[in-house]
């Protein structure tokens, strides 16, 4: 069936008060419980891997020199798995029966572990590009059986569009294009991890504001989890995400924003595109280059947008703050829209001292300093798509 295109009346959007400080005190407790996990495991886990000898070793794509562990990607995963298990155990049910989306719940977080899962074994065995795509197609299309679907589109202008049986592929495409465009920025120590947190702190407010409770507590954990892990994959960085990382962070943030944004009308097609645009600008212009160079999409190249700013005369650090910057930005113009600017602006500096303070303390002193460490500085991280 084509898709319906209807023209309604902009609805105007209202928060709904009565249970706002109760999803507000879920939201801390996941983003504070996954935090703290983040914050245990990551270094634990980057231990392990030395011991095994599961790192990351620099080759003619990458551009650090040395051998870094790169299974940050478990500390975010455990981290939000533990602080969603939290959240349920204080509100006395899961989540998902705050709005009754048990189905996209069970989706979210399946679907969410397959794909860690996934990136983890190519993290351990290297798969190859095809195994990878295959793998991330059929997830995503369980994720969507699951109840994670896009089954309308609300277009700047009072357009909407009812897909039918558009709704699964365009689903599909949209989870798996957010999958890799996160794993494409994943080439500069901090770049992957601080968008990712950025990006799911929008989405919080958002949701928040808009009444989407359980894409409101999804994005608490993903920010809290990811943040642990931030902190030790700041530059200098000692420790990698990897796919499982990347990854997971990528499809956790397009599954929210349909669980989220995508239900409201509030130009939905223009909304998630603003926060999730540094990861949308990368996955596009690699994949158009790539295409109009005659070469295969797939294949992995060192000349993502932020190796062409490196090659500019940037360092790392001045194009990942740019990245930052076009993330916050976004941000602003997101929650200026639908008029939650203050909490967005409060957040973020409540959330830069939180940042500044772990930056500070030291949770490792040997083998993962932070920064300030007087050891050493560890090389950039590279991408491997």
């Amino acid at each position: 069936m084509e898709p319906t295109t209807i023209a309604t009346s902009a609805l105007p959007i209202q928060p709904v008060f009565m249970s706002s400080l109760l999803i507000q005190y879920l939201q801390v407790l996941g983003f504070a419980t996954a935090l703290v996990v983040a914050l245990l495991v990551v270094p634990a886990v980057t231990k392990l891997a030395k011991y095994l000898n599961w790192v990351d070793a620099p080759n003619e794509r990458k551009i650090h020199t040395g051998a870094i562990p790169r299974f940050g990607g478990v500390g975010i995963w455990l981290g939000f798995m533990v602080g969603f298990v939290m959240v349920a155990y204080s509100f006395g049910r899961f989540p998902e029966n705050i709005d009754g989306e048990h189905m996209a719940t069970t989706g979210i977080l399946v679907g969410g572990t397959l794909m860690f899962l996934l990136g983890l074994a190519d993290d351990r065995w290297n798969l190859s590009a095809w195994i990878k795509l295959i793998g991330q197609f059929t997830i995503a299309i369980i994720t969507v059986y699951l109840g994670v679907e896009i089954q309308t589109l609300d277009l700047p202008g009072s357009i909407w569009i009812v897909l039918y049986d558009w709704s699964l592929p365009i689903t599909v495409l949209w989870l798996v294009g957010m999958a890799n465009a996160m794993n494409f920025i994943d080439g500069l120590d901090g770049l992957a991890g601080g968008v990712g947190t950025l990006s799911a702190l929008t989405l919080a407010v958002v949701a928040v504001f808009t009444y989407q409770p359980m894409a409101a507590i999804f994005s608490a954990l993903l920010a809290g989890s990811t943040l642990g892990f931030l902190i030790y994959n700041n530059h200098p960085a000692r420790v990698f995400m990897g796919d499982s990382g990347s990854l997971f962070i990528g499809f956790m943030l397009a599954a929210i924003a349909v669980t989220g944004v995508l239900k409201t009308q509030i130009a939905v097609m223009l909304v998630p595109i603003l926060i999730l645009s540094v990861p949308i600008l990368e996955i596009l212009y690699s994949t158009s280059r790539r295409l109009l160079q005659g070469k295969s999409p797939f294949v992995a190249d060192a000349n993502h947008l932020h190796h062409r700013l490196l090659q500019s005369g940037l360092s790392q650090v001045r194009v990942v703050r740019i990245a930052y910057g076009v993330c916050v930005i976004s941000g602003m113009l997101v929650t200026s829209y639908v008029h939650d600017l203050e909490s967005y602006v409060i957040l973020l500096i409540a959330i830069g001292l939180l940042w500044v303070a772990l930056l500070w303390l030291r949770f490792y002193q040997d083998e993962v300093p932070l920064v300030g460490s007087p050891e050493p500085p560890a090389t950039p991280s590279a991408s491997d798509s």
